[in-house]
């Protein structure tokens, strides 16, 4: 028998207690200390801010080739990447005036899949492991490619997206831990759809959530689904699950047009023994956001439903504008995130504790110039805007009772391919 003492809700501690074949008392009288909290809290140094530039977020452009129905009706290409310089030149069809942007990375129409992981997404993962929170953003106009960046295809391997390929790389690393490192991860997938959550995991996809705020944890999504991952496969099997309840439909401009933004997050939290038998416990959080496509009603031919949802994420979309242009500004006393779901969800990943990349994407051809010239300007904005980061780490000798449980019952549920495995709180 096994007494868990605490002051914090823990029916999912029960559940590990009874797996591992314990029959758990709980006894709620005992106080935990307030420095061994359920989720630990970052712990920056106190001259962090001396110490550590504010760094910009990262924002790369990537054109994608024209379509096959592009080629065909005869459009011609006017925007272009110098990959070498890091700018994107576009020319207006009607004047030949050209305008140049200059970016962290821009990528060509024949940048690979994984050259864009690479340096896009892959730094960010990797501090993300390391303790940090890190978002990957995809924006763009309907049709520009961004679901391909994000998802890419699962065959062949070639073609896959970020989040694959950021999968892969979390597996990866967890397998060659030591093992001294036990590793804990878990996913969650949800979309804001008509200014609604909606958890795509859950079995009732079409019960909409509230965003929650708390002090310690900041803005999160109530009663949302996370599933226990141990494996590539699995927690591919999750993402596969909640893309096919995503809302999708088809307009003028893409017949699988995303109708809603969609968000999935990935916790990882780590358990280190150092040599002195002391505990060092690190939680990264990695956001891989797909936004909807910015929206013109006469070139998508949206109507009726089509319509609503279009102007619903042009509304988010502009109120997102709206929050860059308050960060970069530097003068103004109050940021408005709370002008919409999508910037309160946003909030972290642009003015807090973030390690944020977004990748603007854009339609080479004649007929898109101005939605085009739009994303170039809007990226243009994102990249002057500053975050700090620190890592998300909690430094114990002993172990309370709590954790004692998670990680007693996490060893024994050790799979042999892996030092860890990965469940949820």
């Amino acid at each position: 028998m096994l007494i868990v003492e605490s002051s914090l809700k823990t029916p999912l501690i029960i559940d590990y207690c009874l797996l591992a074949g314990w029959s758990p008392i709980i006894n709620r009288q005992f106080e935990a200390p307030a420095t061994l909290a359920a989720s630990p809290q970052p712990t920056c140094p106190a001259n962090m801010s001396k110490n550590t530039a504010a760094e910009a977020i990262k924002v790369v452009v990537r054109v994608r080739p024209l379509s096959a129905r592009e080629q065909s009706d005869g459009h011609k290409v006017v925007t272009t990447a110098d990959e070498d310089a890091g700018t994107i030149e576009i020319n207006n069809p009607s004047t030949s005036e050209a305008k140049r942007f200059t970016f962290d990375n821009v990528f060509m129409p024949s940048s690979s899949q994984q050259r864009i992981y690479d340096v896009c997404a892959a730094p960010v993962v990797q501090s993300v492991l390391d303790g940090y929170n890190g978002t990957l953003l995809a924006y763009g106009q309907t049709g520009a490619g961004k679901t391909f960046t994000m998802q890419g295809q699962d065959e062949p391997s070639e073609v896959r997206g970020i989040i694959p390929r950021a999968f892969q790389h979390v597996f990866d690393h967890v397998a060659v831990s030591t093992a001294n490192d036990k590793y804990l991860v878990r996913a969650s997938y949800y979309e804001i759809y008509n200014e609604e959550i909606r958890d795509l995991l859950s079995s009732d996809s079409s019960k909409m959530l509230e965003l929650k705020e708390a002090p310690d944890t900041g803005v999160y999504v109530k009663d949302l689904t996370s599933k226990i991952c141990k494996s590539v496969n699995e927690i591919s099997a999750v993402l596969e699950s909640g893309h096919k309840n995503r809302s999708v439909g088809a307009t003028l401009m893409n017949q699988v047009s995303s109708r809603s933004h969609a968000v999935f997050t990935v916790v990882i939290e780590c358990c280190t023994v150092d040599d002195s038998g002391a505990e060092h416990i690190r939680v990264g959080k990695l956001f891989l956001v797909d936004l909807a496509g910015s929206e013109r009603q006469s070139k998508t031919g949206a109507t009726g439903l089509r319509l609503k949802e279009a102007t619903k994420i042009n509304l988010s979309l502009s109120a997102l504008g709206n929050v860059i242009s308050a960060l970069v500004d530097g003068k103004s006393q109050h940021i408005p995130y709370r002008h919409s779901k999508l910037t309160r969800i946003l909030q972290a990943s642009l003015g807090g504790n973030t390690r944020t990349v977004m990748c603007a994407n854009v339609g080479p051809a004649d007929y898109n110039y101005g939605e085009t010239l739009s994303t170039l300007r809007y990226a243009n904005r994102a990249k002057n805007i500053k975050v700090r980061t620190c890592m998300h780490a909690h430094i114990v000798s002993n172990l309370d009772a709590i954790q004692l449980v998670f990680f007693s019952v996490h060893s024994l549920l050790t799979y042999s391919s892996y030092p860890s495995l990965a469940f949820a709180e």
